[in-house]
């Protein structure tokens, strides 16, 4: 399975989902900006998206939801045991109120990974985020690996989207 993004203007993704009203896509806002997703085992019908292969998932993606990406550059020599320790946290989510997805997205042309989680509100991410459960699933960059192995090529950030629709009259 892949997922392919895109971002621009919201007018810009609106029309490019219509056009491809047949393909399952979510289009959601934030940050900034709207971002466009694709997830399939076909090619993307984008122009020029980010690509990455889904290495785990856990529930459906739905065009309701509170998005978190956690964004993470990972070395090359890094990846096995990024992959490892992030593949089964999707498991860890599953009992978790408002819950609703997770990916673990290996990029096909970055560093980047994407850690995305899908929750029926940002309150419920928020709570995740405070509870022993989070901290255990977060160890510290040291508890990755050994010394000699650095896993991570710079910083990682977090990028937020709601793929609730606007409310119609």
């Amino acid at each position: 399975m892949y997922m392919y993004m895109t971002t621009g203007t919201r007018d810009f993704m609106e029309k490019l989902q219509e056009r491809h009203s047949d393909k399952q896509m979510v289009l959601m806002h934030g940050s900034g900006q709207s971002l466009l997703i694709h997830e399939t085992e076909s090619k993307s019908v984008f122009q020029t998206p980010r690509r990455y292969e889904v290495i785990s998932s856990t529930g459906s993606i739905t065009d309701k939801g509170y998005f978190v990406c956690n964004n993470i550059p990972v070395t090359d020599e890094g990846r096995p045991v990024f992959e490892h320790r992030f593949s089964s946290q999707g498991e860890q989510l599953e009992t978790q109120q408002g819950f609703i997805a997770y990916r673990l997205l290996r990029p096909l042309e970055s560093d980047t990974y994407v850690v995305m989680t899908e929750w029926e509100e940002a309150s419920d991410y928020d709570r995740w985020k405070n509870s022993p459960s989070f901290k255990f699933s977060h160890p510290s960059p040291d508890e990755f690996a050994d010394n000699t192995t650095h896993i991570f090529s710079s910083a990682s950030y977090v990028t937020t989207y709601i793929a609730k629709p606007e409310e119609t009259d």
